[in-house]
C-alpha cells in the first residue's frame, strides 16, 4: 500500500529565530520511500540534519523575521495490514530487560509514573500479565478520557489528564504510557501520520497523531488508546519518552502558528512500482 503524506505549515516569527524540526519520518522508513522527502522553507535558508538521542531525524535552521512556510510531500510504501497482534506476548522481568529499554520505565516530563503507581497496581494488578494487561490499560484510558480539541493544553501531563478526564491523542498516549511504566512494562511515545484508512472518514482537519509502543518479549508493539482499535497505515515521525522528546517544532524564541495542514492518504501504486511487482 502506498501513502502520500506531507504538510503545509506557516509560522510567524517576530525576530530571527533558530529552529529544530522533527518533521521527517523515522530513518528506518527510508528504504520504503518511493519519493524523496524534501523539506521546503520559504526563506530558502540553509538547513542541516542530524539524528537526536532517540534516532529521530532532526533539522536545524535559523529563520529570518516574518512568515516562514514549511512544506513537505512524500510517498511511502507501507503494510496494508492492521497493527500486529500477539495475545501471548508477555513482558520480560526487569532484570532481563535490555539496557536501552530501561529509560522507558522511568518517570518523564509528561508521564509521572511515580504519581500513579498505587492506582495502576490496584486497578490492573490482577489482570493477566502481558498483552491483555496492556489492552486493559488502553480500554481504561479510552473510556476514562473524553477527546476534546478545544480543551487541549500543551502542558497537560498524564496525571492531570487522569484527574481532568479530558485530552487529545497525546494525552491518551501519555496516560497509557504512564500506567504501563507503573506496572514495569517499558513504554515509549510515538508521533506520526495516521490517515483514515479502513475506518470511516473523520470530518475534522487532519493532524499528526500520537500513540505508544510497549516492549513485550523481544518486540515493540503498537497500542493506541485514543482509537482503541488496530489501524492501518501508521507512519512514525518521532519516538521518545514522551511528547517533550518528539516536538515537531522547537523554537529558540517566540513564534505563532499561522497555518497547519497535514495530509496522509492511500494512493495507487506508481506505474514503475506496479511493473516491478
Amino acid at each position: 500500500m502506498h501513502l502520500r503524506f506531507g504538510f503545509d505549515i506557516a509560522l510567524d516569527l517576530p525576530t530571527s529565530t533558530p529552529l529544530v524540526l522533527l518533521l521527517h519520518t523515522r530513518p528506518e522508513y527510508a528504504i520504503a520511500m518511493r519519493r524523496p522527502q524534501l523539506l521546503r522553507n520559504s526563506a530558502q535558508v540553509p538547513t542541516s540534519t542530524y539524528f537526536d538521542s532517540f534516532n529521530n531525524v532532526a533539522t536545524r535552521l535559523t529563520a529570518p523575521a516574518g512568515t516562514l512556510e514549511l512544506a513537505l510531500e512524500g510517498l511511502c510504501e507501507v503494510s496494508d495490514q492492521p497493527d500486529p497482534l500477539d495475545r501471548l506476548a508477555i513482558p520480560r522481568p526487569v532484570p532481563e530487560l535490555p539496557d536501552e529499554s530501561l529509560t522507558y520505565l522511568l518517570p518523564s516530563r509528561y508521564c509521572e509514573s511515580d504519581l500513579l503507581g498505587e492506582f495502576a497496581w490496584s486497578r490492573f494488578g490482577q489482570t493477566p500479565v502481558g498483552w491483555e494487561r496492556v489492552q486493559a490499560i488502553c480500554d481504561f484510558v479510552h473510556g476514562h478520557l473524553r477527546f476534546s480539541y478545544p480543551e487541549a493544553r500543551p502542558t497537560r501531563t498524564a496525571f492531570q489528564a487522569w484527574q481532568e478526564r479530558v485530552g487529545v491523542c497525546r494525552d491518551f498516549a501519555h496516560l497509557g504510557i504512564t500506567l504501563c511504566r507503573c506496572l514495569n512494562i517499558p513504554a515509549r511515545y510515538v508521533t506520526g501520520y495516521l490517515g483514515d484508512i479502513g475506518v470511516p472518514r473523520d470530518p475534522a482537519p487532519m493532524d499528526f497523531s500520537a500513540w505508544f509502543e510497549v516492549l513485550l518479549g523481544d518486540r515493540w508493539f503498537t497500542f493506541d488508546p485514543r482509537h482503541n482499535t488496530r489501524r492501518i497505515g501508521r507512519l512514525p515521525i518521532a519516538r521518545g519518552r514522551d511528547a517533550a522528546d518528539c516536538a515537531m517544532i522547537t523554537s529558540f524564541g517566540p513564534h505563532a502558528l499561522r497555518r497547519f495542514v497535514v495530509v496522509t492518504e492511500e494512493v495507487p501504486a506508481p506505474a514503475s512500482a506496479g511493473a516491478a511487482a
